[in-house]
Formats: structure tokens, sequence, C-alpha cells
């Protein structure tokens, strides 16, 4: 690096300049005016960073104001997309300096989490990312679908005016299962997507899905269902388009009804994208999370976390009645060890034993080890959109 490499707020000078960079990592494709609308409003809201070399960009990365399910309550969460650095100058700590401020601008911005899905693990793991589930894709028969049934339930077709409608189906499904992972999108972007013809959208009193065409088949960005006459009435919706695509792809759950309900399973090779997690305020959390109702917790824990040293010390740990609690304490001679990226696959329901096998987490006891795998244990994490 040279001392004319600076992090700054990216700037609507600075944008052309970003798209030619984003060019030169990810190759052709997109909408340039699209591109250059969205990203503007990420500048205006301080969520677009860049690194300078002297007036040149020559790298940048955003931040996405999502919401995240964990244990069935929702946490804002910092999605960190569009990290690129320019071909020349790679390989120089330039993805380092900018996701330093990537960092710093999350705990300004006041979000507990953050996530993103890697190019590379070995930039993220240094920063005290680590992986924390799954972008699941099943591929169904869409005969199969189509025959589920749920005749009895109205199925009416949705548009953009249906938006929060949307967000409050899927947050009572998610809050009643206590999931793990999937995102909440602005109420901005879920009007968008519902009003993108090319998608097809479908409610019911108790759920809705959205699909669309891929390639001659239909793919399911989203379906969420209350109750198993709406999801079969809606799987069968999708399934309707089986006289012209032979298959569905679902992104989903892995745990999601739909592999109960249907007749054949899915293909053998689902597709699965992994991203990463890390607490960017591990205080708040942990408050914030939701936990299993019989889950009892209450341990000394040090943590290291040399970039965000808010989260670093000695820290009492405490689970019960559903919520948790991270106290500053007095250092103890059992306290559980664990750095920022063991943490974060904690927090994310990576079992103790994996942990301690990979050198993420010592210390501690038997005992405390299976009352942290009962307090962070439950569903699978996954997520379904990418970002």
């Amino acid at each position: 690096m040279t001392d004319a490499l600076r992090v700054v707020d990216v700037a609507e000078e600075h944008v052309d300049s970003a798209w030619q960079v984003r060019q030169r990592s990810f190759g052709p494709g997109g909408d340039k005016d699209e591109w250059r609308k969205t990203a503007l409003e990420f500048a205006q809201d301080g969520r677009y960073l860049g690194v300078l070399d002297g007036d040149e960009l020559v790298a940048a990365a955003r931040i996405w104001p999502f919401e995240q399910w964990w244990g069935g309550r929702r946490i804002p969460m910092a999605g960190v997309a569009g990290v690129v650095v320019a071909p020349e100058y790679r390989g120089r700590g330039v993805a380092s300096l900018l996701m330093r401020a990537v960092l710093k601008r999350s705990v300004e911005k006041g979000y507990p989490l953050s996530a993103l899905y890697p190019a590379t693990t070995v930039l993220y793991r240094h920063l005290g990312y680590e992986f924390g589930g799954g972008r699941y894709q099943f591929t169904f028969p869409a005969a199969d679908l189509r025959t589920l049934g749920g005749r009895g339930v109205q199925v009416r077709k949705a548009g953009k005016a249906d938006a929060q409608l949307f967000i409050e189906l899927a947050s009572k499904l998610h809050a009643a299962e206590r999931s793990n992972g999937p995102l909440i999108w602005p109420l901005s972007e879920v009007e968008s997507w519902l009003g993108d013809d090319d998608n097809f959208a479908y409610v019911a009193d108790d759920g809705f899905v959205v699909y669309n065409w891929s390639d001659g088949n239909l793919s399911v960005d989203e379906m969420v269902a209350g109750s198993e006459e709406t999801a079969r009435a809606l799987w069968a919706t999708v399934g309707s388009g089986a006289s012209i695509a032979r298959s569905v792809y679902v992104h989903t759950a892995p745990t999601d009804p739909v592999h109960l309900l249907a007749e054949h399973e899915a293909e053998a090779q689902a597709r699965v994208q992994r991203w990463m997690l890390r607490l960017i305020d591990a205080p708040a959390a942990i408050a914030q999370r939701g936990y299993a109702a019989g889950a009892v917790l209450d341990l000394s824990v040090r943590i290291e976390d040399a970039d965000l040293p808010a989260n670093a010390g000695d820290w009492r740990l405490s689970v019960a009645d559903g919520t948790g609690s991270l106290v500053a304490a007095e250092p103890a001679e059992d306290a559980v060890r664990l750095g920022a990226r063991g943490l974060a696959a904690l927090y994310a329901g990576t079992p103790v034993a994996a942990l301690r096998g990979a050198g993420l987490l010592s210390g501690g006891s038997a005992a405390a080890d299976a009352a942290l795998d009962n307090a962070f244990g439950g569903s699978t994490a996954y997520m379904i959109d990418y970002f």
C-alpha cells in the first residue's frame, strides 16, 4: 500500500469509477442505469465505502440494511455486498483496509450483526467472520407439485401493494418456527420485487409464493405457509406450470415441509452457497437473539477480538426464559475462550465439539459445552436470498 490510499464515503463523482472496478471484478453484466440509481441510494445513506489512491477509486463495498432472524427474533444486520478491488491493487492490503472501515461503519450504524457471501474465506476469516449457514436450492419435478392439492384455500394474485403483508406473513412464520438466518429486506425492496413483471406472486390468508421462469423451468424465490393446506395450495399453483416446465428450482430451508409433501424426493444434487456471519456488537447480538424456552446457561467467557475491541474481554454469558445477556465480568480460570470467528460460529448454532476440533473454542468444561449447545442449537441456519 502507499500513503495515498485512504478510505472515503463513496460520492456521486466516484460512482462511475466504482462501476468500472465492478466490471473488472465481476465481469460484464447488469443494467448500468439501475445499478447507478441503487448505488446513489447507498451513498446518500452512508452505506457505500471506497478506497482512493490519490483521486482514483480502487475499491468499494456496500452495506445492506437488513434484519435477520435468530432464534425467532429479528435483529438488525449489516449485509456486506459488492466488495470489489481493482485487479492491479489486489494482494496489497486494500481489501482489509476497506473491510475494517466497513466494520467500523457497521458499529456506527448500530448493527449487532454482519453477514456476507464470501468470494474468498481468507480475507473475511482474518476479520472475524465465520460460516453461519447456507443458501439451499433444491429441484423438484413440477408435476409432483401440481398434484399437492389445497383446492379449498383461496389464492389470489399479489402485487406491490402487498409488500407489507408479505413481511408480516413471513415474520409470523419465522417467529413461530424460531428460524435462524432468513432475511427481512427493506419495504422498498420488497415493493420492487413484487412490482417486477418477471415475478409471479400469489397470496393466501396465511402464506404467499413468488416465482419466475428460469431457462424453461420455474424458480421459486420464496414460499411461506402457515398451514399444510396453504402449503399444498401454493405449491400446486407453482406446479400448474408443469405442462411447460419440467422442474422447479426452490430456495428454501433444508427442513421445509415440501420435502415431506412431495411424492418424490428432490434431485440428489442440491446446490448450497455458504455465507459467513460476524458479531459487530456482541452484547447487543446476544441480548436480541432468541433461545429455546428451556435453555439455561450461566458461565464465564473470554473473547478476543482485535478488530472490534469493544467485544473483547471477560464476560458473563447468561441465558434463561428464552433471552440472553452478555455482561462485563471479572476474569475466571474456568472461562470458555474464543475469538470473533468462534463466537460467530457458536451464535449460528455450530456444535461446540466442532469448534473445539477446529481450535476456535477452548477452556470451559463438559457441562459448559452441553449448556452452550442447548442454548445456541436449534434449526439449521439458512438464507433464501443472495445479496
